[in-house]
């Protein structure tokens, strides 16, 4: 249902005022001509979703993974039925976000601007600072100095500091009658001058196809546009990866099942090997250290005929094994393997615990996987099936060890601590007397901030994702 409500964009009014008053396409309906096939990964849909910017999702821009004459792309796409596409503090951070998937993986990028610039009320989150909107410049410049081509489409408004999205990508296409490109639009121009001026004769396509040289493509149509943007990909030299055709097993058991394997709590005594079995190609799972820290399952399988390394938890990670997750963390990075984290996490125990030397064992094995799991260099993608808690989030790769992607299950929560499993917390010089109702505040805020849904609507992963879908992902 969030989904779908996600992907209404700005509502049917804002959509029929988009297609047929302004007669534009909508932004998914643009994708679809440009992209080979259905083979579309949309990266943090939920982004923006319920946060306090209005009744619609707050993102207003659209990315994903996907192919144009067999090249995977990044795809940066501008929704103007969200507030004029208008770029939120959020819509910032998911542009960012695809931007370094882009540079990670060599990704060539493509934008869709239709965009009323920067919000400005929101400034002060979206201008100063070192990963706010100018950055996504300074991304393009970086990008083009590393050899990854980028290609801009202009299909609507693009004012402001959007305008300089095009004009820094390798080659821009601007459509007739529909793209326009300035700095500043014809009411500032009025404001400031007491001249009116049509948008077409202020940034029109003609006028930046033939005057000022900004676009290098001239589309009478947005067909006509998405059209020429496969023909430039054709022609950028940027050769598809080689991508042979691995004959892989299905798993023996239905990845259906995983939804009623999705663990409710880190406390579960599920086996997280029964998980394994409906991911890993004909359920086949070449166990590490099997007999040792069996709080943590790790070893080799394929996964769409991919061999990777899995590192699962399967309950608190204790001396044993975060040592044996440090091995095989290592070994991976030795052997070149990509590795899958799938984490559901012990969270902190909000009593005060006594330090002993186990405790001080533990932390010790534990800062020595953190440390193997934020070297290796290899890719790195991690599936929060459970709890992402604590410390023990930073050993399963959570987003500040940057693994490669991060998605979430629906019933996953992220949190520092768990509300559901501290009954009370004294206050300093105070231990004797807790406030209840102060305590059960934080209860309600703590549970509130740790749903899957509230963290995929700040960007702090790629997606939440059906459990049975895991695989295809």
């Amino acid at each position: 249902e969030l989904l779908e409500t996600a992907r209404k964009g700005g509502g049917e009014n804002a959509i029929l005022r988009h297609t047929q008053r302004n007669k534009k396409l909508f932004v998914r309906d643009r994708l679809k001509l440009l992209l080979d096939d259905e083979s579309f990964l949309e990266l943090s849909p939920l982004a923006g979703l319920n946060m306090p910017y209005g009744d619609v999702p707050a993102a207003g821009c659209l990315t994903g993974i996907g192919k144009i004459c067999g090249v995977w792309c990044v795809f940066m796409a501008n929704d103007a039925t969200v507030k004029g596409g208008t770029i939120y503090p959020i819509g910032v951070k998911k542009q960012l976000r695809a931007q370094e998937i882009a540079m990670q993986n060599r990704l060539l990028s493509v934008y869709l601007v239709d965009s009323g610039g920067a919000f400005l009320p929101l400034q002060s989150e979206l201008f100063p600072d070192k990963l706010h909107g100018g950055r996504v410049f300074y991304n393009e410049a970086i990008m083009s100095a590393m050899g990854i081509p980028q290609v801009a489409v202009v299909c609507g408004s693009c004012v402001a500091g959007g305008a300089y999205v095009p004009t820094m990508a390798e080659e821009a296409v601007i459509i007739d009658q529909i793209g326009t490109l300035f700095l500043a639009g014809p009411p500032l121009v009025k404001a400031a001058t007491g001249e009116y001026v049509s948008p077409e004769d202020l940034g029109g396509a003609k006028l930046h196809s033939e005057v000022s040289g900004c676009s290098d493509h001239f589309a009478p149509s947005e067909k006509e546009a998405y059209e020429c943007v496969r023909n430039v990909v054709s022609t950028l030299n940027y050769d598809p990866l080689p991508e042979e055709v691995v004959e892989h097993d299905s798993p023996l058991y239905s990845s259906d099942e995983l939804l009623g394997l999705a663990p409710r709590d880190y406390r579960c005594t599920l086996p997280v090997k029964l998980i394994l079995s409906r991911l890993m190609d004909g359920s086949r799972f070449q166990e590490f250290k099997a007999n040792y820290g069996t709080t943590l399952v790790t070893g080799f399988g394929h996964v769409q005929g991919h061999l990777v390394g899995v590192v699962a938890n399967n309950g608190e990670l204790a001396h044993d094994a975060s040592l044996k997750g440090s091995h095989f963390v290592q070994l991976c990075g030795q052997r070149s393997v990509p590795i899958l984290f799938f984490q559901n996490t012990a969270p902190h125990t909000a009593e005060p615990t006594s330090i002993s030397q186990a405790h001080s064992n533990r932390l010790k094995a534990q800062a020595s996987m953190m440390a193997a799991v934020a070297c290796a260099a290899v890719p790195k993608i991690t599936i929060v099936i459970g709890g992402c808690y604590g410390s023990e989030s930073y050993l399963m790769c959570g987003r500040s060890f940057s693994p490669n992607f991060l998605f979430l299950w629906p019933n996953a929560r992220v949190a520092l601590v768990d509300s559901r499993h501290f009954s009370t917390v004294p206050r300093a010089g105070d231990s004797d007397c807790t406030d209840e109702s102060e305590l059960r505040q934080l209860k309600e805020k703590l549970e509130e901030e740790s749903s899957a849904f509230y963290s995929s609507a700040r960007v702090w992963d790629d997606g939440v994702i059906l459990p049975q879908s895991t695989r295809k992902v």
